[in-house]
């Protein structure tokens, strides 16, 4: 079994950006660089057969690249306890239109089609229990409410591999394709 999901990779500048943001909450444990991405459909775990026949699916995937800006901050929560901080990323109707063409090239694999509501952000941490109602979280949305870049293009599809470990999950890519672009 591999455990995949499908995403979009800023550029260096703007990874650069979100690492500014990520302090001011200790228990928080910040992504790495390695890690930012913009998720464009999580698979989970699946046999390799599979994997295979979702990498196929994906690569028959033509959509334009969508050109994107990171706008403020905001918070997921599980059971009225904050889990997760994370980057806004606008507008959402590219990112929507592509999320839609991935999600039926999944379901062409044999996938379910993703049932969740598609929010376009990028993770910047995750928070343990302990962690969920500390008035740091509000201090770190006050202070970072106005996060915001220039415009920037992701011209990459990436499916990457998720290995889940003691200190979190790590991310290896395992394919990329090319959006199009305006050049």
């Amino acid at each position: 079994m591999v455990r995949l999901f499908v995403a979009l990779r800023p550029p260096p500048a703007i990874r650069d950006l979100l690492s500014d943001a990520m302090n001011g909450v200790p228990q928080a444990r910040w992504q790495d660089d390695d890690q930012l991405h913009l998720t464009l459909r999580f698979i989970g775990e699946v046999d390799r057969p599979v994997a295979e026949d979702i990498a196929a699916a994906l690569g028959q995937v033509h959509a334009p690249a969508p050109l994107v800006r990171v706008t403020g901050v905001g918070t997921f929560d599980r059971r009225g306890r904050v889990d997760t901080l994370w980057a806004g990323v606008t507008p959402h109707d590219a990112l929507a239109h592509l999320h839609r063409k991935v999600d039926q090239a999944c379901v062409r694999a044999g996938l379910a089609p993703e049932s969740r509501a598609y929010l376009p952000h990028i993770t910047l941490a995750r928070l343990p229990g302990s962690a969920g109602h500390a008035p740091e979280i509000e201090g770190w949305r006050a202070v970072h409410a106005g996060l915001s870049s220039e415009s920037f293009t992701m011209a990459h599809m990436v499916l990457y591999q998720s290995h889940l470990g003691h200190g979190g999950a790590s991310y290896e890519p395992v394919m990329r394709w090319p959006l199009e672009t305006g050049g």
